[in-house]
C-alpha cells in the first residue's frame, strides 16, 4: 500500500501546533492571516448583499405602496365636504352633514344623523358614477 502524507496537527483555534508534525514553512504565518481576512471581508460583504435586497423588496412591495395608499386616503378625507355622499367601512351609506376635526356628521336616514370617525369613511360617493346607482329591495309592486 502506498504510504500517505503526514499532515501538520493543527489546533482548535486553527493554528498548527508545535508537536509531532513537521513543519514545511520557517516564518510564514503572516500570509495564513491575510487570507482568513479576506475570506472574512469577502464573507462579510456576501452577507450583506442579500440584506440589501431584501430591504429593497421590502420597500418596493410594502413600504411604497403603503405611502401611496394612505396619501391617496388623505386626499379623499381632505376633499370631503358638506353635502358629499360616503360610505364607511363598515358600509352605511350617508350624506355629510358636518364636518369636524377628527370626524363628520352624516345622515343616514332623514332626521337621523351619526357622527363617524375619519379613518371610518372608505370612500366618497359620486352620483351618476358607474356602480352608484343604488338598488331597493322590498318593492316588487
Amino acid at each position: 500500500m502506498a504510504a500517505q502524507p503526514s499532515t501538520p496537527a493543527v489546533s482548535p483555534c486553527g493554528a498548527p501546533s508545535g508537536g509531532g508534525g513537521s513543519s514545511s514553512s520557517s516564518g510564514g504565518g503572516g500570509g495564513e492571516v491575510q487570507g482568513a481576512q479576506g475570506a472574512q471581508q469577502q464573507s462579510l460583504g456576501g452577507m450583506l448583499f442579500p440584506v440589501a435586497v431584501f430591504v429593497l423588496i421590502f420597500y418596493f412591495f410594502i413600504l411604497r405602496p403603503q405611502n401611496k395608499r394612505k396619501k391617496q386616503q388623505d386626499a379623499l378625507l381632505n376633499s370631503i365636504t358638506r353635502g358629499d355622499q360616503i360610505i364607511t367601512v363598515g358600509g352605511i351609506f350617508g350624506t355629510v352633514r358636518e364636518v369636524r376635526d377628527d370626524g363628520f356628521m352624516i345622515e343616514v336616514a332623514e332626521g337621523v344623523r351619526i357622527r363617524v370617525l375619519k379613518s371610518a369613511v372608505q370612500t366618497k360617493r359620486v352620483p351618476g358614477a358607474p356602480g352608484a346607482a343604488t338598488v331597493e329591495l322590498g318593492n316588487d309592486s
